[in-house]
């Protein structure tokens, strides 16, 4: 592993849920300034421990450490973003009320207009987000993630549900924010997703991490990210 700060550290994290064990002491590095894709069927894990890197659930055992500093100072003081795959709770928000409400909450946030601009809100902004199509609500759970100018943010599936053309363009954004120095963690379906914006690759399945390296690293005997990932992991569904 590179010898590089570190924006998470994940050291033996367990989570049971329901008499179930969801994460089976997982151990995971993402480094500073980088773009991070976890990788893992449905049902892995992936959205589980996100949800205890952004203080939503609590881990029966282990430790996360977002910039040297633990998931409540993280988060309280602003370092963290979370884009997630949906959201009931701003169902009958529109999209820039939404914005403008998240940005109070933040000492220093991205100025709206140009973030709504570059995301498409305008298109929409008339419209209550529970109204919106699958593509349009995760531009808005994009915007709403990124307002607060966090260190670390959390994209979990991001682009799911938009058309090319919408892909591509977060895309692009998520390398302007490496570049700005962001650090990005995203769970991605999407191969060639993971392929164009990951700087390191984490494969997990069934709350374990199978397999993680760099694109070039993992594909160097020839087989496609995807080939890589059947081998590594599971099916759910068998024909």
């Amino acid at each position: 592993m590179p010898d590089t700060p570190a924006a998470l550290e994940i050291d033996d994290l367990v989570v049971r849920l329901g008499g179930r064990t969801i994460i089976d002491h997982l151990s995971l590095r993402a480094e500073q300034d980088r773009v991070t894709a976890l990788l893992g069927p449905n049902g892995a894990g992936k959205t589980t421990m996100i949800r205890c890197c952004t203080g939503i659930l609590t881990p029966e055992a282990g430790t996360v450490r977002i910039m040297g500093d633990d998931v409540a100072g993280a988060c309280a003081t602003g370092r963290v973003g979370m884009m997630p795959q949906s959201t009931g709770a701003w169902s009958g928000v529109r999209p820039l009320e939404l914005l403008r409400y998240l940005a109070s909450l933040y000492a220093h946030p991205l100025p709206i207009e140009p973030l709504a601009e570059r995301l498409g809100l305008y298109d929409f902004a008339a419209t209550p987000y529970r109204r919106l199509s699958g593509g349009q609500q995760q531009a808005v759970n994009l915007a709403g993630a990124l307002v607060g100018r966090p260190d670390l943010v959390f994209l979990d599936e991001p682009t799911a549900g938009m058309d090319p053309h919408s892909r591509r363009s977060v895309w692009a954004l998520i390398g302007e924010l490496r570049d700005a120095g962001v650090s990005v963690l995203l769970t991605t379906h999407l191969m060639d997703e993971a392929a164009e914006l990951a700087d390191r690759i984490w494969i997990i399945d069934h709350g374990r991490i199978a397999l993680s390296g760099t694109v070039e690293e993992l594909t160097a005997d020839g087989e496609s990210l995807e080939d890589v990932f059947l081998a590594n992991t599971d099916a759910r569904m068998h024909p």
